[in-house]
């Protein structure tokens, strides 16, 4: 089993940035941190996908692919891409305003796509911090990262009951309030802390 696990980076993201913080500056900061975490996650092929974002070949470690994607709703599109395209994957997308995520919840996410087709990391606000699927990605879902309603419309849409599971949720990076939200206790986040310092 192919597994790619992939940061979507989108220009919004910097506006998360705390005053006196360049907005640039940030958005890569959370982006690469964001990167690191999928990057070291075991018997997983990291991406980065970039929705109008310029410069994140920079935050890449070697052999990374990096792809443009004219919208956030074309990120599970280009995954197989990087695996090949041969089926038989699995696939996860994660939110680049996440820089702390545990590393741990994306393995429940992976681990959920054993009974269900698509697993949603929620975020707390609405929406997804994470989104995983067997890839191809199905036809009747559409990962809308900022629908505050995600899961319960994607339950409504699936063709069967037991198709969309969640795992426990986490917090993104959406104003610059948010940024209160990251603990100075757990590991990571390096260039964000150090940005924010």
């Amino acid at each position: 089993m192919t597994r790619v696990a992939a940061v979507l980076v989108t220009a919004g993201m910097a506006d998360a940035a705390p005053p006196g913080i360049d907005p640039h500056e940030f958005l890569m900061a959370v982006a690469e941190d964001t990167y690191e975490i999928v990057a070291g996650l075991e018997f997983v092929e990291p991406a980065i996908l970039s929705a109008g974002v310029p410069g994140l070949d920079e935050i890449a470690w070697p052999g990374t692919p990096v792809i443009s994607v004219d919208s956030p709703a074309e990120a599970f599109a280009a995954l197989p891409y990087t695996v090949g395209g041969d089926g038989g994957a699995e696939g996860v997308v994660v939110s680049a305003d996440a820089p702390d995520l545990p590393p741990l919840l994306i393995g429940k996410l992976f681990r959920a796509l054993g009974r269900a087709e698509v697993a949603i990391c929620p975020a707390e606000g609405g929406g997804a911090v994470a989104v995983a699927a067997r890839l191809p990605f199905p036809d009747w879902a559409d990962p809308d990262f900022d629908d505050p309603d995600l899961v319960a419309r994607l339950r409504r849409q699936a063709p069967g009951r037991r198709m969309v599971a969640t795992g426990p949720g986490w917090h993104r990076l959406r104003k610059p309030v948010d940024v209160a939200r990251l603990d100075p206790g757990l590991e990571g986040w390096e260039n964000t802390r150090l940005l924010l310092s």
